[in-house]
């Protein structure tokens, strides 16, 4: 009889546990579902989605939607299942991952906005570049020269339309800067002194314990140093057609799903149509785009030109996506990614050269 209740006892418990791990499995799949939902993912996405959590054998699937790490493990499953099964080319293939990497983008961005954004000007690198406008009389640019104590000291503002002699001393004056990687900041302030500073004609600002913080960055950016062609936009053709000719010669800085910088020699313009011709995963990318600055280094004669793309095509930008979060394996080549002529001249080179210099 003992023996008996020994073994309904220790049934009972087993039956428990099942009913408690189902039940607990299963509630962890319905919250997947709703989070999923929130996410912006469809019920087909989701279910997609949900094979490979499975497949990857994460415990709890709900956390993909706030682990960076989570997510990264679900991600980079795909990307691997997509080169090794030859899916790349398929359009519903490209799109869903292209959904995925919108979400992975958003976490990351959301964990390094965190990190990197500042709340007051104390915290206001030396070196800054700023804008002050003043009210009336225009934009000056400027730069910080040392953040420390009560006051900010920053160059004396400059503007070649402006008076040389103008009197700053109790302006309300209204800064704007750019952070690398970050974002941009307003805020409003007060000229207590002119002042020499490090040698340098400055002057003193008021601290304020407010910024506003503005024109977030859109994509993520990495650094990117790869041998590229250059070419000229012809938008009554197909902006993203592969090039079979060299172009001209550049060097890419900088690049993200939105846009990228390179380094060129001559000086470029604002608002010229360009595209840029390079290898990825030893194939070749088109990215087409408008060129928004330039920083020109006269020493040189050489532009670091900042680019935006035109909106990419699914396959081309998950290629980008994959670069910018270290998804592609190491590759071996020379110094041009990708040969698009048999033979390569100075002679065919020297054509597209000479018309780039007439833009560029």
């Amino acid at each position: 009889m003992i023996l008996f209740l020994i073994i309904l006892i220790f049934a009972l418990a087993c039956v428990f546990l099942v009913m408690h791990f189902s039940k607990e499995r299963s509630g962890n799949w319905i919250q997947f579902f709703a989070k999923g939902k929130e996410a912006g993912f469809t019920i087909k996405d989701l279910e997609q989605l949900r094979r490979m959590v499975a497949g990857c054998q994460i415990q709890d699937p709900v956390s993909i939607f706030k682990s960076q790490k989570q997510f990264e493990v679900v991600i980079r499953s795909m990307v691997n299942a997509v080169r090794l099964s030859g899916e790349q080319y398929e359009p519903a293939t490209q799109y869903f991952l292209s959904k995925l990497f919108d979400y992975y983008k958003k976490i990351e961005m959301q964990v390094m906005d965190n990190k990197t954004r500042i709340t007051n000007s104390r915290q206001i690198s030396e070196g800054q570049t700023l804008r002050v406008l003043v009210a009336g009389t225009g934009v000056y640019k400027s730069e910080v020269v040392k953040n420390f104590g009560n006051y900010l000291t920053i160059s004396r503002p400059m503007n070649s339309k402006a008076p040389a002699s103008m009197q700053w001393n109790g302006l309300k004056i209204s800064v704007y800067f750019w952070r690398e990687d970050d974002a941009g900041y307003v805020f409003d302030s007060e000229v207590i002194d002119e002042v020499f500073s490090k040698g340098i004609s400055s002057l003193k600002v008021e601290h304020n314990d407010s910024l506003f913080r503005t024109q977030k960055r859109k994509s993520l950016r990495i650094k990117f140093q790869k041998a590229a062609f250059l070419y000229l936009v012809n938008d009554l053709d197909n902006p993203h057609k592969l090039e079979k000719s060299a172009g001209l010669r550049c060097m890419l800085d900088d690049i993200s799903d939105t846009g990228c910088a390179f380094k060129v020699l001559g000086q470029a313009q604002v608002g010229l149509r360009l595209k840029l011709q390079f290898s990825l995963d030893k194939a070749p990318v088109c990215m087409p785009g408008t060129v928004r600055s330039v920083d020109y280094y006269q020493d040189g004669n050489m532009s670091l030109v900042h680019m935006e793309s035109d909106t990419l095509p699914f396959g081309v930008r998950n290629k980008i996506m994959c670069e910018v979060f270290n998804m592609l394996p190491e590759e071996d080549e020379e110094e041009l990614p990708f040969r698009v002529l048999e033979e390569e001249t100075e002679g065919t080179l020297a054509p597209v050269a000479e018309e780039m210099k007439n833009e560029v």
